[in-house]
């Protein structure tokens, strides 16, 4: 199956822009012309609205899409109860906020026939999500396909971050496919299923019960930088017209439901609007940084938001460390020694990140909340401080960050987990003292 998916993959074209108003029709004349419901809806499709957003939020914030499909969402059977699984959701309160580091290596190998779905794992989270507010982290490994199955949330929009092998997400708007050093985000209700590029794959996810991301303000950058919104792709129409059995799996208020539909939903045949999904290539991201003196405040790499009711405090965002260029002069060059009201967790995707030389690897991640004193570990200490100040490129290493304002709980699974790394404190215990009176 991945040679298929890999083919399609290749094949695909999308739509360009970060909240526009897209549209697109994989039959001509599937989208009507002048209205969002006529009375008959053309090619004897149903015509259907998805509402990221209420309908009174401010034009600016306003997030919905109308969709033209073979039949309407609301033709389908009652929902039951499934097992969760090893998927949680907030309130996170099986165990306490822990004030101490944590790092985790990365996920066992799953089982022979995990999808996606069932290779989901909770890390974490705050809030709740019954109420749209907080946020949780979760992280996938899987090694199949999901077949004559599609999930939705809808609790939250979904930001993946593929670590290990691609991903092809069949969404209800079309295809996506997401590869380490893409990151991918399914809105909110939006249903899709997912095959593999590869043999298997491994990840990470924000699931966001908030405000939907959006890209943060740019204030005295500018009007470029950071990522651009023409580098984030949507995908164009495209529908399955299948008569087979399916079962949809739905997230709600933090259990699974499910139930078996005697068609696929992802059968939109036409669509237009601004809740839709998209893909992300974070090598893309214009990294700013200091040309004079001292590291910048890691908000700098913020690729999206996700705006509270206070202004600058995010709910989470969702930030980058992309190659770059490190010039600085006198200037300890890592990321500093800090503590943080935001509590900040971090994965590596790929090489290694520059202010851990060791214990930090691909498909792993650290978790730092609130006022938790962290920075740079001693070896990188030690040789940071005493390298001679050339510019120099970061370039072998990709990594990214999850912060938010609340602490984050980690899940009982997690803190009791097999990979959690028991020595971590161990890193900083290294550094000596070198006052001089």
């Amino acid at each position: 199956m991945s040679e298929q998916a890999r083919k399609t993959a290749e094949a695909l074209e999308y739509l360009t822009g970060f909240g526009n108003e897209h549209s697109s029709e994989a039959v001509p004349g599937a989208l009507p012309i002048g209205r969002n419901s006529p009375q008959r809806a053309p090619l004897g499709l149903y015509a259907e609205q998805l509402s990221g957003s209420a309908f009174t939020e401010p034009r600016t914030h306003n997030r919905r899409s109308w969709l033209y499909r073979i039949r309407p969402s609301a033709a389908h059977p009652p929902f039951t109860r499934i097992d969760n699984g090893a998927l949680r959701s907030a309130p996170f309160t099986e165990s306490v906020a822990d004030p101490n580091r944590l790092r985790w290596n990365p996920l066992p190998e799953p089982a022979p026939g995990t999808d996606f779905l069932s290779g989901l794992w909770t890390l974490g989270g705050n809030g709740d999500a019954a109420q749209r507010a907080g946020m949780a982290i979760h992280l996938y490994a899987s090694n199949a396909d999901m077949t004559d199955r599609v999930f939705s949330d809808s609790d939250g929009e979904l930001l993946i971050v593929p670590e290990r092998g691609g991903l092809l997400l069949r969404t209800e708007l079309g295809l996506l496919a997401a590869r380490p050093g893409d990151m991918a985000l399914i809105p909110r209700g939006v249903r899709f299923r997912v095959e593999l590029l590869d043999a298997d794959a491994r990840g990470y996810i924000c699931e966001n019960y908030g405000q939907p991301f959006e890209l943060p303000n740019l204030g005295p950058i500018g009007a470029n930088g950071l990522a651009a919104a023409r580098d984030f792709q949507a995908p164009v129409a495209a529908y399955e017209d299948s008569e087979r059995p399916t079962e949809v799996i739905n997230k709600f208020c933090g259990n699974l439901w499910s139930a078996t539909y005697d068609h696929s939903p992802l059968d939109v045949v036409a669509w237009h609007g601004s809740h839709v999904p998209y893909v992300y290539d974070m090598r893309r991201f214009n990294v700013l940084g200091s040309i004079s003196y001292d590291h910048p405040d890691p908000s700098i790499f913020t690729v999206l938001t996700s705006p509270s009711d206070t202004p600058g405090l995010a709910g989470v965002d969702f930030v980058v460390f992309a190659p770059r260029w490190l010039v600085g002069e006198d200037t300890f060059r890592p990321p500093y020694f800090h503590r943080n009201v935001m509590s900040e967790y971090m994965g590596l995707i790929e090489g290694a990140y520059d202010a851990k030389a060791e214990g930090f690897v691909p498909g792993g991640g650290s978790l730092h909340n609130m006022m938790s004193a962290h920075g740079p570990d001693h070896e990188t200490f030690e040789r940071a401080s005493a390298a001679e100040l050339k510019p120099q490129k970061i370039d072998d290493g990709l990594a990214f960050m999850f912060e938010t304002r609340w602490p984050i709980t980690a899940t009982a699974q997690a803190a009791g987990a097999d990979h959690l790394q028991r020595g971590y404190d161990d890193v900083w215990q290294g550094l000596q003292r070198h006052f001089r009176a």
